[in-house]
């Protein structure tokens, strides 16, 4: 089987879908890989480097695109790149499937095999292959980062002659895996750290890292089969507001993490809660890329609403891209070595198994997830 890797299309894009050293599994397991000069420089790995892990370096994006069994990309593919595929290619990357409808569309028309890492269902046997959680958990971690260099004051409690500087407050909205992880890294900083949820369940979890959970009544919660928080009413929303300005009004660092996969984020944080926040807080808004949980924030940007830093930057796991490759690039070389078929050197795309169920979204001409065939079918327009 012919892999190839290209770059990204996006050249804000710093993070690498492979590394050499995960090269080199592949090839172990009989493949033929191949990748475009450059796919590494922004990590600072040369053509050099996966040359000597046994691949070919190629000159010619189309060609080798043309080639190829199976593509393996971090991001969507352009318009370009697929028409470029050969009929019946395996395609590998993040999708973005509820938001580039016609992609999925053209995909299928290819008759390419795509697989969505998005899609990679949350179990215990798939958990090695998660990006989204390799990704996320990396994400939160940048997002206290950026917000410890943002506030102007320092996050650890400090007892010196000249007095007493007390701890800062953060308050985490959401204890997914970026939020578990930015709390995790705020109180490894030194903050007082509390954090909320609207499933119970995972207050054992908050309270094992040191910080407070946040309890708050909004009625019956809890979250769907892959672990995502189920979206909530309106009146309940409007409960959470109420509760949660308080805990705003008290944190000098706001993080926000809140999603409902396949949905516009859930606003959370009210222009109303920015005011009664206190001057030099900041706030960092995982969630702008999917329509935002703080009011005024934008995607790539950073604004200041009354007095409050309001961090709306996207790619977050970017910004350390030299772990965000090689954490990706281990999922998606684990999923690989799941379905390797070591008789012919072949990926096996088992339609039976339940991780290739979930993750294939198209295969023979057809979109295979029943949500995503209906909104193409529904909506023509890509949103």
């Amino acid at each position: 089987m012919k892999i190839f890797i290209p770059r990204e299309s996006d050249a804000a894009e710093q993070r690498a879908p492979l590394v050499p050293d995960a090269v080199k599994r592949l090839v172990e397991l009989g493949a033929e890989v191949e990748i475009e000069g450059g796919l590494g420089r922004s990590i600072d790995c040369e053509d050099e480097s996966y040359a000597s892990s046994g691949a070919g370096v190629s000159g010619d994006r189309a060609a080798s695109l043309g080639a190829a069994d199976l593509v393996i990309r971090l991001g969507a593919p352009s318009a370009e790149d697929i028409e470029a595929l050969k009929a019946g290619a395996i395609h590998i990357s993040h999708l973005d499937p509820f938001r580039r409808r016609r992609l999925i569309a053209a995909l299928a028309r290819k008759g390419i095999s795509a697989i969505c890492m998005e899609l990679i269902p949350r179990t215990t046997l798939a958990q090695k292959m998660d990006s989204l959680s390799s990704q996320a958990s990396l994400g939160g971690y940048v997002a206290v980062i950026l917000a410890a260099e943002r506030l102007k004051k320092i996050f650890p409690m400090m007892m010196t002659p000249a007095g007493t500087i007390a701890a800062s407050r953060v308050f985490v909205v959401g204890a997914g895996v970026a939020g578990l992880q930015a709390i995790a890294t705020a109180r490894r900083l030194g903050a007082r750290v509390e954090a909320f949820d609207t499933r119970p369940a995972v207050e054992e979890q908050v309270q094992s890292l040191g910080a407070r959970f946040v309890k708050i009544d909004v009625g019956e919660t809890g979250q769907t089969r892959d672990g995502y928080a189920k979206e909530l009413t309106e009146e309940q929303i409007r409960k959470q507001r109420e509760a949660m300005a308080r805990h705003c009004a008290a944190a000098d660092v706001v993080i926000t993490t809140a999603q409902v996969f396949g949905r516009a984020a859930p606003r959370i944080v009210t222009g109303e809660m920015l005011a009664g926040m206190k001057p030099g807080s900041v706030v960092v808004d995982m969630a702008v890329e999917t329509g935002g949980n703080v009011e005024g924030s934008h995607a790539g940007e950073e604004v200041v609403i009354g007095g409050v830093r309001v961090i709306g930057l996207t790619r977050l796991p970017a910004r350390v891209a030299v772990h965000a490759s090689q954490m990706y690039a281990s999922n998606i070389v684990n999923l690989i070595e799941h379905f390797w078929n070591k008789d012919n050197a072949t990926l096996n795309l088992d339609l039976e198994d339940e991780i290739m169920q979930g993750c294939l979204l198209t295969h023979q001409g057809e979109v295979r997830n029943e949500t995503i065939r209906h909104l193409i079918g529904a909506d023509k327009e890509e949103v």
